[in-house]
């Protein structure tokens, strides 16, 4: 799958994690390039032509999934995986629908990045949890899914979800619960 010249771009407005990733990913033989904000992912996809890439969902003036359709205009043959702290089966649907070839939880390693970049077809051995999601995770799954119909709009999935504005970025702020 990787060449000597094969281009990694990297979108992630987190520095810290661009510069370990970045430093792993060269390590491994990448022609890396970072990208903290979509304008700057954008300029270097049309000067580079980057075949794979890394997309952060939540970035700090923007969201990775308007920003994928976009790249994958500018580069339609760049392998893209989303990664995410906040992660959701909503948004983890769209991501793939929109062209993502794979979804990666935070943290998520080298390795995992590069096995989910390379992989071509899903994986029916995959494990499926014996316990059910708690209801806090089913709640925020279904926060997600309402602010990903609103197109992000708080004031509008608030409405929705029939509660205060203020109280639902309480809940977005915070990490997603655990399963």
């Amino acid at each position: 799958m990787q060449d000597a010249d094969t281009r990694l771009l990297i979108i992630d407005d987190d520095e810290m994690f661009c510069h370990v990733l970045s430093r792993a990913m060269a390590r491994r033989g990448y022609e890396v390039l970072v990208a903290h904000d979509a304008e700057q992912a954008l300029s270097l996809a049309r000067c580079h032509r980057p075949e794979l890439a890394t997309l952060d969902l939540k970035l700090e003036h923007s969201s990775g999934l308007k920003l994928l359709p976009e790249l994958l205009e500018v580069v339609p043959n760049c392998r893209i995986v989303v990664l995410t702290g906040y992660s959701s089966i909503a948004t983890a649907v769209e991501a793939i629908k929109l062209g993502a070839v794979n979804y990666l939880c935070k943290p998520a390693d080298a390795e995992e990045i590069l096995v989910a970049l390379g992989r071509e077809e899903g994986d029916p051995e995959a494990e499926v949890a014996d316990n059910p999601p708690s209801i806090n995770r089913i709640a925020w799954e279904h926060i997600q899914k309402v602010l990903q119909e609103h197109d992000g709009n708080i004031s509008a999935t608030a409405r929705a979800l029939g509660m205060h504005r203020r109280t639902l970025q309480r809940k977005l702020q915070k990490r997603p619960v655990r399963r």
